[in-house]
Order: C-alpha cells, then sequence, then structure tokens
C-alpha cells in the first residue's frame, strides 16, 4: 500500500477557523504533511488566505475582499486574515497546497511571486481548474502542480501537456479502483478531496490513492499511520 499524504483543508477548520495561522498550526501539530490553503488578493493587491470572496461567512461583514485594502481586511477581523507570506512562515518546513479560487492571470503572477520571495518554490505546489493551472505554469515552468478534474473522463492528452501536472486532484467520489490505476498508469499521483470519515479514508487507501485533503487531520492521521502518537489527542 502507498504511503498516503496527510492534508489539512484549509487547517484544521474543525477545532481551529479555517484559513488562520491557528488553525495551520494545529493541522502540522496533530500530524498533517501538509495544508491546502485558499489565496485571493485584496484591493491593494496583497494575497491572503479566504476561500469566500467576501468577508461574510468566516468574519461577519458583507464586504467582497477585492474592494477591501489589506489594512482595512486587518481591521475588520482584528488581524485574523493572514497573508501569504505569514502563512509561508507559519508552517515551517512542511508542504503547502495552495488553491488558487477563480484566480486570473495577474493574481497568480503575484501569488507565485510571492512564492518565490519567500524561498518556498520547493515545498508548494498549486490546485485549481485547468485555466488557473495554465496560468500558474505560464508564471512559473517548475511549478508543481495538482490539476483539479471534475469529471470521469480523462483530460486530453493536450492539455496534460500544456499543464504538466504532477497529480491529478479528484473531488473523493469520482474515485475508484480503475481510476486511480489508470491515473497511476499515466505516470500521475492521485489527491482527493475533502474526505472526513474513516471509511472513506480507508477506502482510498486501498484504492492506492497518493494524499488525501481532509477536515478532520487527526482522523486521518490515525487511520494512515495507526501506530503514531503524532497527533492523537492528548
Amino acid at each position: 500500500m502507498r504511503t498516503v499524504s496527510v492534508v489539512g483543508h484549509r487547517g484544521d477548520p474543525y477545532r481551529v477557523r479555517e484559513n488562520t495561522l491557528p488553525s495551520l498550526r494545529s493541522a502540522v501539530e496533530r500530524g498533517a504533511d501538509a495544508v491546502e490553503i485558499d489565496v485571493r488578493l485584496t484591493r491593494d493587491g496583497v494575497p491572503v488566505l479566504l476561500h469566500d470572496d467576501s468577508l461574510k461567512r468566516l468574519w461577519g461583514h458583507d464586504r467582497p475582499l477585492a474592494k477591501l485594502t489589506r489594512a482595512e481586511v486587518d481591521e475588520l477581523t482584528l488581524g485574523g486574515v493572514p497573508t501569504l507570506h505569514e502563512a509561508l512562515l507559519a508552517v515551517g518546513a512542511h508542504r503547502v497546497m495552495i488553491d488558487l479560487p477563480g484566480a486570473s492571470e495577474e493574481p497568480v503572477r503575484t501569488v507565485v511571486g510571492t512564492v518565490r520571495e519567500c524561498g518556498a518554490g520547493e515545498r508548494v505546489y498549486y490546485c485549481a481548474g485547468p485555466v488557473t493551472m495554465l496560468a500558474v505554469r505560464a508564471a512559473d515552468p517548475a511549478a508543481e502542480i495538482a490539476m483539479t478534474w471534475t469529471t470521469l473522463a480523462p483530460p486530453r492528452p493536450a492539455l496534460l501537456d500544456a499543464v504538466g501536472p504532477r497529480w491529478l486532484n479528484y473531488r473523493f467520489g469520482l474515485l475508484g479502483q480503475e481510476l486511480t490505476d489508470r491515473i497511476h498508469r499515466d505516470g500521475l499521483l492521485v489527491s482527493a478531496w475533502t474526505v472526513d470519515t474513516r471509511r472513506t479514508m480507508r477506502r482510498l487507501m486501498k484504492y492506492g490513492v497518493d494524499a488525501i485533503t481532509t477536515n478532520r487531520v487527526d482522523t486521518l492521521h490515525s487511520t494512515v499511520r495507526p501506530n503514531s502518537l503524532v497527533g492523537r489527542p492528548s
């Protein structure tokens, strides 16, 4: 059975508010091999961690992020929304999967530039749909890419050649043994999201997936590495 990487979805969101520094640190402490974060740009072009396009759900302010400066976001959230730079520092040497929801070319270039400035290129990989991943590839020919794919039909060879992904990133319900085997035969790794039950974790491990993204880092860690003390509740 392959070694499965444990990826904390937006950190450790069932314990600590998602996409915050405490959430990222909690995921690492509980055994995550990598953390997945969502990155968007403020009005003044600062990459920050936020999944939604506004502050409403997490922070109670119905204000679009794209219309707020970094300073305004800080004021509204009492410093709760970290920058990408802060997040990369917070997780130390751990891997970081950067999701770029709906990002166009300019935000992609800004994010990739920030990763480069932080010296984090070797431990960062990117995920999103094909259009965004093409922009990542254009911004960084050496970037590691986990291209999100949402159908059972395989990506066209021309698209794979253009994007050059290392991973295909699937919603867990699409994955089965045949599909996982086919992706591996094509020389790619398989990532599954977002998996929160032990039963499904074990099923995906049986298929041979290479990484699982979860909201329950401690549960996945104890399933993947049952003899490890790391990540177990005290």
